[in-house]
């Protein structure tokens, strides 16, 4: 594993860009004090045991990409391809504002959680264990929700069994409407959830969750041997909804990665070892590629996967699923506005 010092000094610059001046609230001092208050401490201090061990390193258990170098004592940002500070963090990872983060690292106590919207017990997420995942309080009517996912070409149907099942909902941060993916272990409770921004760019976990337990849509029907991992829960939804379009039999779990790591279907097939079919629905891209060969190895030099049957299958159109869908429904658009004007000839 080999690190640049050129990344750290461009982290360092593009955190300067971003904190510079004096805000409301705090200084141009503090900022710089916490730019370099320690995150290993920190997070030994105020997230025990959310590191692990990885050779001479540490890893976080919850973004793997991000790896403690003991010999060099700073953190790299893998996923980013830079270092990564205590604010840095704070602010991307955690979801604080400026200035909670500064205050969170040098300016008295250490709060406990992000400033988040207000929460409440009917969020529809429960406490896990020791730690609880703070997720923003479930807006009653999900209309933005519902109808952006519609504009990404995902069926009602699927939408309304995600709502029933409880792992889709609408919920405000920063103000802002987002879509909440919720993952749950197998009693039921919500362990991991993620937003998606409905209006803007924003993609983000929710603190405390369990990259272990990732979005997952169940099967139509128990008894499945067969899981389909997806980079994004959206795409999980796209590829339920092409099945529906296009009328094909299959049946079995579509897991989300959140990402490009592996955590979370290396757990999902621990809870499951009925499972004897995994393929690869990897985005159709150099990254998406490099990714599903990395899996696939994975999977076959681990003792307790070798009898899984594993398979790539890359969208043939669009970069992802998503792209196949609208791209699908376009097609099914174009055919049926061809079709209708002989229809009508023939009728007349």
């Amino acid at each position: 594993m080999s690190f640049s010092f050129h990344h750290r000094k461009e982290a360092k610059h593009d955190e300067k860009n971003h904190c510079a001046g004096t805000m409301p609230g705090v200084t141009k001092e503090q900022i710089q004090a916490a730019r370099e208050a320690d995150l290993f401490t920190y997070l030994q201090f105020h997230e025990p045991g959310v590191l692990k061990r990885d050779g001479p390193n540490f890893r976080h258990k919850e973004h793997d990409s991000l790896v403690y170098v003991t010999g060099k004592r700073y953190w790299y940002w893998n996923s980013r391809g830079r270092s990564i500070n205590a604010l840095d963090y704070l602010i991307q990872i955690r979801g604080y504002g400026l200035v909670d983060a500064v205050h969170a690292l040098v300016g008295g106590e250490i709060r406990q959680e992000p400033a988040l919207p207000k929460y409440g017990r009917n969020t529809g997420i429960k406490g896990t264990g020791k730690e609880s995942i703070l997720s923003p309080r479930a807006r009653r009517c999900a209309t933005a929700a519902v109808s952006y996912l519609q504009k990404r070409g995902i069926s009602s149907e699927v939408i309304r069994q995600c709502l029933q099942a409880g792992i889709f909902y609408e919920a405000r941060y920063h103000g802002e409407p987002v879509c909440v993916f919720v993952g749950k272990d197998d009693s039921g409770k919500a362990k991991f959830a993620c937003m998606r921004s409905i209006g803007g760019n924003l993609k983000k976990d929710v603190y405390g969750s369990d990259k272990g337990y990732n979005f997952c849509y169940p099967p139509q029907s128990p008894g499945s041997r067969h899981v389909a991992v997806f980079e994004a829960p959206i795409d999980a939804l796209s590829h339920a909804t092409l099945q529906e379009l296009e009328g094909w039999k299959w049946n079995g779990y579509r897991l989300s990665l959140g990402g490009t790591s592996h955590v979370a279907l290396t757990s999902f097939l621990e809870r499951h070892p009925e499972i004897r079919r995994v393929t690869l629905y990897m985005d159709h891209d150099l990254a998406g590629f490099v990714n599903a060969r990395k899996i696939k190895t994975m999977l076959h030099e681990d003792k307790r996967f070798r009898h899984i049957r594993v398979s790539v299958n890359p969208p043939r159109i669009g970069k992802d699923y998503n792209e196949k869908l609208l791209q699908v429904r376009e097609q099914l658009q174009t055919s049926q506005h061809q079709r209708r004007p002989k229809e009508a000839a023939v009728s007349i």
